[in-house]
């Protein structure tokens, strides 16, 4: 944790005159090629401390810089098939994730794209473009895992200040799976009210 405190200090100083293009490029490298786990999260946080006020533009241009990075890896996915994934997974766990995008679509982006490291997240990125998930789709889940992972983090860092990111490195895995559960419940109740409805019309 001491390392990753340094590395984001560090970077901070780097990216700062270029505030939210920084972390936009930031979110691009993390979300495509290059793998920086939380370190654009602590950034986000402090720079909406800094200024509260660009708080939206930082957490817009993060999520906008992690979708641009995904869809650079969904390219590859696309590409490649999945030849891509079987070079990285073995073929069990290939045939379990086709299996969950077949069953749950965008959801199968949307609730890893919150959770926190160790989750592999690329790997289901890739898995997006190789499964044929269509492009609109895939761009919409990861603008709503991300914008919500990236604009509750600025919300917190605004209202509390430093604290806010102590308590995120401490909770961070909780907080992802506990918006990744919201997600999830949310859609259950809306399919469930929404078949409720529609047999309520065919019986009426």
């Amino acid at each position: 944790m001491h390392f990753l405190q340094t590395f984001s200090s560090w970077l901070k100083v780097i990216l700062l005159p270029y505030g939210g293009y920084g972390l936009m490029i930031m979110a691009m490298c993390d979300s495509s090629f290059i793998s920086l786990p939380e370190v654009n999260d602590i950034l986000l946080m402090t720079f909406s401390i800094d200024n509260p006020a660009s708080m939206p533009k930082l957490a817009l241009l993060t999520t906008l810089g992690s979708v641009i990075g995904c869809a650079l890896l969904y390219s590859v996915g696309r590409a490649g098939g999945d030849a891509v994934l079987r070079g990285r997974v073995n073929e069990a766990y290939v045939l379990r994730m086709r299996q969950w995008y077949r069953k749950h679509g965008i959801l199968a982006v949307i609730v890893p794209s919150l959770l926190p490291p160790p989750t592999p997240f690329k790997i289901f990125v890739l898995a997006a473009g190789a499964f044929g998930i269509s492009w609109p789709r895939f761009i919409v889940a990861v603008a709503i895992g991300r914008g919500i992972r990236y604009f509750s983090e600025g919300l917190l860092a605004v209202k509390y200040g430093p604290a806010a990111i102590l308590y995120v490195q401490r909770n961070f895995g909780r907080a992802g799976i506990a918006l990744a559960a919201v997600i999830v419940i949310s859609v259950i109740i809306y399919a469930y009210t929404r078949r409720r409805r529609v047999g309520s019309v065919e019986v009426g």
